[in-house]
């Protein structure tokens, strides 16, 4: 495969809030704000002969309840909004299919994995709970002053998803939906989440990539306290390896960012950022440590809580990748500590 040298972005303008910006014929661009440093969320309508397909829901927020107010004003009078496909169950993409189903009847159309996860993180679980979260990351070094301090701070889930459809349409790999005269082929990826779906589209190539390709960020991959010895960072790197054998000049519409080419260049570019944090984390394990004292070693920058969470996820999906490949091995200590040495 032959990368191309850069990555282009074809569109220099951008939805503001309410509108709906034309890509393709059919294809359309939202673009919500979301209260977090990651400040928006690219979501897509689909036009169909008696209706809009909408990809991803944005999150239980009021300023983007009121950017979806003013799309189904504007666009959506004429022809109904009649699904919403969930790419995967993180907030910012499933937090309004509920309400966008109550006000419009739009059923939501997304994976099993992706659905329970979200119902055993709604609920509140075990082991998809803060406290099972807060002892997990114990479990790996965390201090307790921010062990405290994430266990007073409460779930978030709930408050951030406008409640869970009662039922929804289910999609697995390879199913191709026909959506205003184009074939959509569902592509599963693993690792920023269970079965997360993304979607594309030949005539011209057009990938709608969810989280799974960002253009300038690199996807956050966490290991969970429901599978603690998973490896999930492995499991991204082959779904990205997999996208990378689609057409070079595939055009992707990320979740965040601008719509961008050069597909075969940014899963290279991946790659290689990944190889640089084990080849550092290696570097480091001169003698045993935890992942929670190899955040400096893999991030140059202090955290907020929230911020905290996602690092501590990486560190440990880091670890655990390593060990899976046989190049670290993992120990306990007397204060229940995981920690880890070069093998």
């Amino acid at each position: 495969m032959k990368s191309p040298e850069t990555i282009r972005y074809p569109h220099q303008a951008q939805p503001g809030e309410g509108e709906a910006l034309e890509l393709l014929p059919g294809l359309r661009w939202l673009r919500m704000p979301l209260p977090f440093e990651l400040n928006h969320i690219n979501l897509w309508l689909l036009e169909e002969e008696s209706g809009w397909t909408a990809v991803d829901s944005g999150l239980n927020h009021d300023d983007i309840q009121r950017g979806w107010q003013a799309v189904l004003e504007r666009h959506c009078t004429a022809k109904p909004l009649r699904r919403v496909i969930v790419t995967h169950c993180h907030p910012d993409h499933l937090g309004l299919a509920r309400w966008l189903e109550e006000r419009t009847g739009a059923r939501t159309w997304i994976s099993q994995g992706e659905m329970l996860n979200a119902r055993a993180w709604f609920h509140q679980l075990p082991n998809f709970d803060l406290a099972g979260m807060v002892a997990f990351f114990r479990r790996h070094g965390l201090d307790e002053a921010r062990a405290a301090t994430l266990a007073e701070r409460g779930p978030t889930y709930s408050g951030r998803v406008d409640g869970l459809p009662a039922e929804y349409v289910r999609l697995v790999e390879g199913d191709v939906l026909k959506i205003g005269g184009r074939d959509w082929r569902v592509i599963v990826g693993h690792g920023h989440s269970p079965e997360h779906v993304s979607l594309f589209s030949e005539n011209p190539n057009v990938l709608i990539s969810g989280d799974m390709l960002l253009p300038r960020i690199s996807t956050n991959v966490s290991v969970m306290s429901s599978t603690p010895e998973d490896n999930p960072l492995g499991r991204f790197l082959d779904s990205i390896g997999r996208l990378a054998t689609l057409p070079a000049d595939t055009l992707v519409l990320p979740s965040h960012g601008r719509p961008f080419r050069g597909l075969h260049a940014r899963v290279a570019q991946l790659a290689a950022h990944h190889e640089e944090r084990f080849a550092a984390v290696l570097g480091a394990l001169d003698a045993p440590r935890s992942a929670c004292e190899l955040l400096p070693t893999l991030f140059s920058r202090e955290f907020d809580l929230h911020q905290t969470i996602f690092a501590m996820g990486e560190s440990i999906a880091h670890l655990n990748f390593l060990e899976h490949a046989g190049r670290v091995r993992r120990t306990t200590g007397s204060d229940g500590v995981a920690r880890f040495a070069r093998t």
